[in-house]
């Protein structure tokens, strides 16, 4: 006889972890997130978009670093940014890249939000509950339940609504 944790959902033969391992192996076997994986490999494997992409970063943070500590910016360093930046999205590869990474970062979040809503209401939420979800408090747009006072790409954090999530 099989004795039952707090934990036994987490191990490695439970219905849990195997349907877990199901989900990543569809996800892996997906056309869609090969083809987006193998330009995330393409823009690793070229030097020249991955610096482009740091001198870009670099550049951005510099600025918003002057923004933050009051200091004005002058046009030259904006054209410069925009010109770097321009440069980068014309560049097909840096481009697939970021594409692929926003897209990832998409599915992520959706699938976090599945389970995160999953373990909240105790059953699988239905497409009622994922726009309820997406659209008020304590659902929340980051997938993490709670509300977001700004997108999660800009920096903002969940859980900080006035609610109580």
């Amino acid at each position: 006889m099989r004795v039952i944790t707090r934990m036994s959902f987490l191990l490695d033969d439970s219905n849990v972890m195997v349907q877990t391992r199901g989900l990543c192996e569809a996800i892996a076997n997906d056309a869609h997130f090969q083809a987006l994986s193998q330009k995330m490999s393409d823009f690793m494997n070229d030097d020249e978009a991955r610096l482009q992409y740091q001198n870009v970063n670099q550049l951005g943070e510099e600025l918003h670093h002057k923004q933050y500590s009051g200091i004005e910016l002058t046009s030259r360093e904006i054209r410069d940014f925009e010109e770097a930046r321009d440069a980068l999205l014309a560049n097909g590869t840096a481009r697939g890249y970021l594409e692929a990474q926003r897209e990832l970062e998409t599915l992520q979040r959706s699938v976090t939000k599945y389970v995160s809503l999953t373990l909240q209401l105790g059953h699988a939420p239905s497409a009622e509950d994922i726009a309820n979800a997406s659209s008020g408090c304590c659902g929340g747009g980051c997938g993490g339940g709670g509300s977001c006072s700004t997108e999660s790409d800009s920096g903002g954090s969940c859980g900080t609504g006035g609610c109580g999530c």
